[in-house]
């Protein structure tokens, strides 16, 4: 198991990757057109430019990609940072993953530089990011107008 920063030829796999997740780990809790909508907002265009704005890594296994995640500015803040796109393969769901994901990312310089880290949390991932130490955004336990929990911590 492998933890490294994302590579432009990784694009395609890692959006595969995501699709697949969506489908089974958040249809769940989540409607077909909104996991139809996800998938589009994850392509490999939309991955490559997201690795252009802030870190983003993979997790491998065995030449696999079996996770990502990245960190960016909150909207170009220097204070303030965001964490998206963290998908973790369901059969490698609930094996310490998505911890190692976190605890990258919480390494990451855009995060040691931030004052305060968001995450929009979906239904299914958001009891996850709360064991991890992340709480409800301003204290609001209502899903806002796409479908996620905003959640944040105070470094």
């Amino acid at each position: 198991m492998e933890i490294r920063l994302f590579k432009q030829e990784d694009a395609e796999e890692t959006a595969n990757m995501i699709a697949y997740t969506l489908k089974k780990s958040n249809s769940k809790d989540y409607s077909p057109r909104y996991i139809y909508e996800m998938i589009s907002s994850h392509s490999s265009d939309v991955l490559l430019k997201r690795s252009e704005e802030g870190h983003m890594y993979v997790v491998c296994d065995k030449g696999r990609i079996i996770g990502c995640g990245a960190i960016a500015g909150y909207y170009g803040s220097t204070t303030e940072s965001i964490f998206l796109t963290i998908f973790v393969l369901p059969e490698y769901q609930r094996k310490g993953i998505g911890k190692l994901i976190i605890q990258t990312l919480e390494h990451d310089e855009y995060f040691l530089r931030a004052e305060r880290i968001e995450i929009p949390a979906s239904i299914t991932a958001v009891e996850f990011y709360r064991k991890m130490g992340y709480e409800y955004k301003g204290g609001v336990k209502e899903l806002d107008d796409g479908q996620v929990y905003r959640l944040e911590k105070f470094r």
